[in-house]
C-alpha cells in the first residue's frame, strides 16, 4: 500500500485545464475517476509502481484508489476530467450496461487507452470544445460540458472493450481486425460465434478460418472467444449485482450449471467463489 495523500473532488464532475513544468503534488491517491488528456508536452506517469511515458494526444484513465504522480520532462498542458462513480451510475447509458466495469478495467492497461486510430481526431475535437468552454463560457455551458464528457467516457469504454490477442501481428491485415470486431460485437449470441457462421460472414471456409486466425493472432479462435467472454463475465461478477442466472441468460448459456462449468474450466473457481473473493 502506498503512503499517499488522498485526492478528493467536491462535485460529481470537474473539468480543469493545467499547464505545469513540474508536479507540485506528488504521490496522490485518487478517490474518483480521472481522464488526463495531454494537450502538449511529454514525460512519465508513475501509477501503481508502473512508469509509463506520455506525449501529446494521449488519453490516460486513472481509477479510484490508483496511486500516481507525473514526472514532467517538457512543460505539459493537461485537460483533467474528474468524475465520481456515482456520476457514471446516474447517467442513463443506452447501450453500455456495464460502463463502470469497463472503466475500472483500464487499471490493467498501460498508457494511452485509445486503441482505435479513428478516435484520436474525435477525442481531439471534443477536448478543443471543452477547452473553449473553460476559456470562453457561454449560455448552457454546463450542459454542453456534461455531454462532451459523456462522449469521452463512451469513447474510453469502447476502446477499453477492444481486446486484441497479445500476439496479434503488427502488420495484421484488416480482415482479421474485422473478424475480431465481429466476435466482440456478437459475444452474447453463441449461434453467431460458431466457426461455420463466422466463416460464411467473411466468405472463407471454416477450416481456413481456424488456421488463418491462429497464424495472425498466435492463438485459436476458440481460445480468444472464450477468454473475451470470461473477461466480461468477470466484470459482471465483480462490479454488478446481477444474479448468476441473469448472467447465464445474457451470455446464452442454457442455465447456471452450464455457465459455472465453463467459468470453472478457465478460472478454477466457481462463480460464487470468484464473486466473494473479488468483492469491491
Amino acid at each position: 500500500m502506498c503512503e499517499t495523500k488522498k485526492e478528493n473532488i467536491h462535485q460529481s464532475l470537474e473539468v480543469l485545464y493545467r499547464k505545469v513544468d513540474g508536479c507540485p503534488l506528488k504521490d496522490l491517491q485518487l478517490t474518483f475517476f480521472q481522464m488526463a488528456y495531454i494537450i502538449s508536452g511529454n514525460g512519465f506517469l508513475n501509477i501503481n509502481d508502473h512508469r509509463i511515458a506520455y506525449r501529446a494526444g494521449n488519453l490516460m484513465l486513472l481509477t479510484p484508489n490508483d496511486c500516481y504522480n507525473f514526472d514532467i520532462e517538457q512543460t505539459t498542458e493537461f485537460l483533467l476530467i474528474k468524475f465520481t462513480g456515482d456520476y457514471v451510475k446516474k447517467y442513463r447509458w443506452k447501450n453500455i450496461c456495464e460502463i463502470e466495469c469497463l472503466l475500472y478495467y483500464s487499471a490493467h492497461l498501460m498508457g494511452c487507452i485509445l486503441r482505435n486510430e479513428s478516435d484520436y481526431p474525435l477525442v481531439r475535437s471534443i477536448i478543443q470544445s471543452l477547452l473553449q468552454g473553460i476559456h470562453h463560457s457561454d449560455l448552457y455551458e454546463e450542459d454542453l460540458q456534461m455531454h462532451f464528457v459523456n462522449a469521452l467516457i463512451v469513447i474510453a469504454a469502447r476502446n477499453i472493450a477492444r481486446v486484441r490477442p497479445a500476439q496479434l501481428k503488427i502488420n495484421a491485415d484488416s480482415r482479421i481486425q474485422d473478424i475480431i470486431n465481429y466476435i466482440q460485437s456478437n459475444i452474447f449470441s453463441p449461434q453467431k460465434l460458431k466457426a461455420p457462421v463466422i466463416a460464411e460472414a467473411f466468405g472463407i471456409s471454416d477450416t481456413y478460418l481456424g488456421s488463418y486466425f491462429k497464424n495472425q493472432c498466435g492463438e485459436t479462435i476458440q481460445h480468444f472467444t472464450a477468454a473475451y467472454k470470461i473477461r466480461l463475465i468477470e466484470h459482471r461478477l465483480k462490479f454488478s449485482d446481477r444474479r448468476i442466472n441473469e448472467i447465464a441468460d445474457e451470455f446464452g448459456f442454457t442455465d447456471e450449471s452450464h455457465l459455472n462449468k465453463f467459468f470453472k474450466k478457465y478460472k478454477k473457481l466457481s462463480l460464487t467463489q470468484y464473486r466473494k473473493s473479488n468483492a469491491v
